[in-house]
């Protein structure tokens, strides 16, 4: 073979080579520039593409008028509970009370045995008319100056020492009866005639159920809206609704919850609701200020936080928000948004912090 030969045939190895590794490119080009051929683009209506910004509707926030309502749950408590005991160690001789149903206040509920008592009490009272006939003979004689001055006020302190015995011993007595403290419903009792019962033996409960109290806590930033006097309504679990109103605030917010307590009376009248219920409250405040209320869709719930996304220079901008209790519609917002902001309504979440979006409709305009 000539040496011509070989460059000619080296050449053309070369060529082969080279048009091998350049058909890529030029079979991707030729179709790129191939007449009738259309490229499949991104659905229209929110759909992301690399380079291309989302069309989105927005609104324009404006603030309004708005009367806050608070929402929370809170529990029904009674006005006034304790566990009935003895004041004193002895067997039960008698119990009085029917278990669930009414009591008044004062009313004797129950005994111990008292009988050695009532003996003593007995014996220190047989003793008064001897010690008075004591005293009113060193009194005749004083005067006659046939005793001493000490000789009387001996006789004197014995008659006053006799009265405090009898006057410890029937306080003795009184410890034997249970008495109720207050007017209210008595549960279910603990023990039986005959039982040797202490101060620490509960007999049985006693529960005051009107009034009832209603206790709820709610955010610090509503500390304004709670007031003795404030009255609202609450829902019960079976739906009934009712009204109390609040008489009592506690002074400092909690420092773990930042939250304040409340308490409020129910006259509950008709006996219908029970200590222990659970309520759903609504408190209605009559102050009235200006806020912004947020079309609910806007707002994504993310990670215990609220946040929304604003248009700002054709990109999406995420805020973080306060907001109030959701609605149907639209949510009060107190952080994060003012009036003038262009608050993205449509494809939320779509949206991204710093992604390009392009306007289609101003709503309420």
């Amino acid at each position: 073979m000539s040496k011509s030969t070989k460059i000619g045939l080296l050449a053309i190895i070369v060529l082969l080579i080279a048009g091998m590794a350049l058909y890529p490119t030029i079979k991707k080009s030729l179709k790129k520039d191939e007449p009738g051929k259309v490229t499949s683009a991104a659905p229209s209506g929110g759909g992301e593409r690399r380079g291309a910004s989302l069309n989105v509707n927005v609104e324009i926030v404006k603030s309004e008028p708005l009367s806050s309502i608070i929402i929370t749950t809170g529990n029904v408590y009674p006005d006034e509970e304790v566990d009935l005991t003895f004041e004193t160690a002895g067997k039960v001789t008698d119990i009085f009370f029917k278990e669930g149903t009414a009591v008044t206040k004062g009313a004797l509920l129950a005994k111990v045995n008292d009988k050695p008592l009532l003996a003593e009490l007995h014996k220190l009272e047989a003793q008064i008319p001897l010690a008075e006939g004591r005293v009113f003979r060193q009194k005749s004689l004083l005067e006659k100056d046939a005793v001493s001055q000490e000789s009387y006020e001996q006789v004197t302190t014995e008659l006053e020492k006799l009265h405090a015995d009898i006057e410890l011993v029937s306080a003795r007595i009184t410890q034997t009866e249970l008495r109720a403290p207050f007017d209210g419903m008595i549960g279910l009792r603990k023990v039986s005639e005959g039982a040797y019962v202490s101060p620490t033996t509960v007999i049985a409960p006693l529960t005051k159920i009107k009034p009832l109290k209603i206790e709820f806590s709610v955010n610090e930033r509503y500390r304004n809206d709670l007031k003795p006097g404030t009255s609202f309504n609450f829902r019960t679990v079976n739906g009934e609704e009712f009204s109390a109103t609040i008489y009592a605030v506690e002074a400092r917010v909690a420092l773990t919850t930042r939250t304040l307590q409340a308490r409020a009376l129910f006259p509950n009248t008709e006996g219908k609701l029970k200590p222990g219920a659970m309520a759903t409250i609504r408190v209605e405040s009559k102050d009235v200020r200006n806020a912004i209320l947020a079309p609910n869709e806007a707002i994504i719930a993310e990670m215990g936080r609220n946040i929304a996304y604003i248009y700002s220079g054709g990109r999406a901008r995420r805020v973080e928000l306060e907001n109030g209790e959701r609605s149907e519609a639209r949510i009060p917002v107190w952080e994060g948004l003012h009036p003038g902001d262009t608050l993205i309504v449509s494809g939320v979440m779509q949206l991204r912090d710093g992604l390009p979006v392009t306007i289609d409709n101003i709503l309420g305009q």
